[in-house]
């Protein structure tokens, strides 16, 4: 049995009946659990070498090598947030067993815990993996479809004139200047402060 401990998590080892070696995180601190994993995947890998049988693939799975091919991106910390949250529905199911029902089920759940644009991030990460688990990865023949919720555009907000002043009164010298001049003229803040003289006219506007 091919397992060690990296800090205080385990780690499995070993070689697969085709001359491939499996070396990843059992993601357990827990010597009994990791010795599970292992099992599972050498049993997996020698079903797949001498009966050729199709691995079953699991959202755990699916999850941790989504994690691992996007470590590099801005995103990752926030993905694995998500991912995290979305364990008390998905944690041990097969990929193949994860329908749009399982999906719309999630996405309601987390609507109603905050909102439709919030849980649609949420839908879309569960999207993509689905996507790469069946079109790059070949761990299903299938991905089942994904709906997002309608957003809206664009969202309006105003600001009322005490708000308006109430927000003046707090700022220091240097930013109330900007701020009433972003009041005054509704330009975003990368417009006001990248502003230069040649953008500006000074002349009156005639009628």
């Amino acid at each position: 049995m091919s397992l060690y401990k990296r800090g205080s998590t385990w780690w499995i080892d070993f070689t697969t009946p085709s001359g491939e070696r499996v070396r990843r995180s059992a993601e357990t601190e827990s010597k009994t659990e990791a010795k599970e994993l292992h099992d599972k995947l050498k049993a997996e890998s020698w079903r797949i070498a001498k009966l050729g049988d199709r691995p079953k693939y699991t959202w755990d799975d699916a999850g941790y090598q989504w994690l691992i091919e996007t470590e590099h991106k801005r995103t990752h910390r926030e993905d694995a947030k998500k991912l995290e949250w979305l364990q008390r529905f998905l944690r041990g199911k097969e990929l193949a067993a994860i329908t749009r029902e399982n999906i719309i089920a999630i996405g309601e759940h987390k609507k109603a815990e905050s909102s439709g644009p919030t849980a649609n991030r949420y839908l879309a990460l569960i999207r993509a993996i689905l996507r790469k688990a069946c079109f790059e990865w070949e761990w299903i023949e299938k991905a089942p479809q994904v709906k997002l919720y309608k957003e809206t555009k664009r969202r309006v907000r105003w600001i009322t004139p005490e708000q308006a002043n109430c927000l003046l009164s707090e700022l220091p010298a240097h930013q109330r200047d900007i701020a009433v001049f972003a009041l005054a003229t509704g330009l975003r803040q990368a417009n006001v402060v990248k502003l230069t003289w040649d953008q500006v006219g000074l002349e009156p506007v005639s009628k």
